[in-house]
């Protein structure tokens, strides 16, 4: 398999350097993930010439990887060090799970479609990531037997924040989430302090929604 060529090099640098750093995402470590990460394989085939635009695409079965700079952006909010362990709710394409694989020391990450868990799978390890625990199960129930997190990200918009991920996350941690409604969401980041969260409100965002498993 091909990695890379002249071509996706400079639509990565491109991409970086219109979508990400324009919009004043700051960190470093967040850009050269980036530059580093070859996001055409992670979306099907025929959107591979879509890859590096500004724009989700459809990776199946309803899913979307979201556009670079929202990527980017979560990724700068989670203020990840490189001792962090991670969870990741929601694998979807596996493309966030490398930036934070890039940026963590471990990263542990829960899809509920098989499918797609086993094609993200196979992708980052691909790519030689070894620091990446798959899991396939309902996010909203966090991954209790690895806690607690330093930080969580979660890839759908929910319209709570689960309790059990606030239990999970270390005094201190941080976890980043579209919060809403279909149409109506909010990209927040909560600090845990004293056991509860402070969150913080970063703009409107457009998110697939998390879905719940039903007994």
């Amino acid at each position: 398999m091909e990695i890379d060529n002249v071509r996706t090099l400079q639509e990565r640098e491109e991409m970086v350097r219109k979508q990400i750093l324009s919009r004043n995402v700051k960190d470093e470590r967040v850009t050269q993930a980036l530059l580093k990460i070859p996001r055409h394989l992670f979306v099907p085939e025929f959107y591979r010439k879509y890859a590096y635009h500004d724009t989700p695409l459809v990776i199946g079965e309803g899913q979307t990887i979201s556009q670079p700079y929202i990527v980017a952006f979560m990724s700068e909010l989670l203020e990840i060090q490189p001792t962090d362990r991670i969870l990741e709710i929601g694998t979807g394409s596996g493309y966030q799970t490398a930036v934070c694989a890039e940026l963590a020391s471990e990263v542990y990450t829960i899809e509920r479609i098989e499918g797609l868990s086993q094609k993200a799978e196979a992708v980052l390890e691909s790519l030689g990531y070894r620091n990446i625990h798959f899991f396939v199960g309902d996010g909203t129930k966090g991954i209790p037997e690895y806690a607690p997190f330093d930080k969580i990200i979660v890839t759908a918009f929910a319209t709570e924040i689960y309790q059990v991920w606030v239990e999970e996350l270390k005094e201190g941690g941080i976890i980043v989430l579209p919060l809403g409604e279909d149409f109506r969401q909010t990209l927040v980041r909560g600090r845990k302090q004293n056991g509860s969260l402070k969150i913080e409100k970063h703009g409107s965002v457009v998110f697939v929604p998390l879905i719940e498993d039903t007994p």
